[in-house]
């Protein structure tokens, strides 16, 4: 595999091998630091970020390397330029790319013309460095995955795609729970249908949230209006999903001592109460930690095994 697209282009060991190397990175955070040395990564980022952008140029730094962050107005990418020759000028200078952006398309078509390794840092439709994270976090504070239940309570989103395949792949059951006409996209569920069923986990998906969280040991939910969605859609968001805002008397359904997560940013008063995102089971800061030591993860993964094929 030379690049990371989507959470469902990982075989199961590779999934284990990720979360792997952040545990040791987590642990030996300056282990590697010359694994990168006198290269560069180039981060492009057509969108925000705090947590993925700071994590990704900590994690290029850490392993000895040189981050060079771009946005749109600073790379012609399909704008005279198109992105195939993008791709392969930057092949000629950077060991990896990194790209958020709004177009799924986009992303397969520079990392096909790459020769280097291209990283999904999130899409419209999958955010799988946010899946890696949330698996690190899970096997952490509950031991493991297997028997485990998470319930995912909101908008069908980018990061429910990505929980969704990462959850399959682990063995880990999952319940989604959303409004009509903020489901998941079909496609996507089907493709996680085929992981669980290699896995032995099991995917539900409802309406009802209450439904989805009973008995779950962890609770996820994300913003109800994600980033690239028109600002005249959310009095009509906040009212279909209103019903699924995670508060005390929702986490009260989920099995005793469950966690609660988040990707963060957070709207306190919408998808989450404070009571929840500030109580004691709540685990999003060590989620967002996690984002670093997955990130270097895949970075060191998918760079290693390109320079081993290249030697060998």
């Amino acid at each position: 595999m030379k690049d990371l697209l989507r959470t469902a282009d990982l075989g199961r060991d590779d999934l284990r091998l990720l979360i792997e190397l952040g545990d040791r990175f987590k642990k030996h955070p300056y282990e590697r630091r010359d694994a990168l040395r006198n290269d560069t990564v180039v981060l492009y980022f057509a969108k925000p970020s705090t947590r993925t952008r700071i994590s990704f140029e900590t994690a290029v730094a850490r392993l000895g390397g040189t981050p060079i962050g771009v946005g749109p107005d600073e790379l012609q990418l399909g704008r005279g330029e198109t992105i195939e020759d993008t791709a392969r000028v930057i092949s000629r200078y950077a060991s990896a790319f990194v790209i958020r952006t709004y177009k799924d398309e986009d992303v397969r078509r520079f990392a096909a013309a790459a020769s280097i390794p291209v990283i999904n840092a999130l899409t419209d439709l999958h955010h799988p460095l946010q899946s890696l994270a949330d698996l690190m976090t899970l096997r952490e504070k509950l031991g493991g995955w297997e028997g485990r239940k998470l319930a995912y309570v909101g908008d069908g989103n980018n990061v429910a795609h990505s929980l969704m395949e990462a959850a399959a792949l682990a063995g880990l059951s999952i319940a989604v729970a959303t409004p009509d006409g903020y489901a998941p996209n079909p496609s996507i569920v089907a493709r996680a249908r085929e992981l669980a069923a290699a896995t032995g986990a099991t995917l539900e998906l409802t309406a009802d949230p209450q439904a989805a969280v009973r008995g779950a040991d962890a609770v996820y939910t994300d913003v109800w209006v994600s980033m690239g969605v028109p600002e005249a859609e959310r009095p009509a968001r906040l009212k279909a999903l209103a019903p699924y805002q995670v508060n005390d008397a929702l986490m009260r359904l989920a099995a005793p001592g469950a966690l609660f997560m988040h990707c963060l940013p957070d709207h306190r008063g919408e998808e989450v109460t404070a009571s929840v995102v500030d109580g004691p089971r709540s685990v999003v800061f060590d989620q967002a930690e996690n984002r670093l030591h997955t990130a270097k993860a895949v970075l060191f993964a998918l760079v290693e095994r390109m320079v081993k094929g290249a030697s060998g």
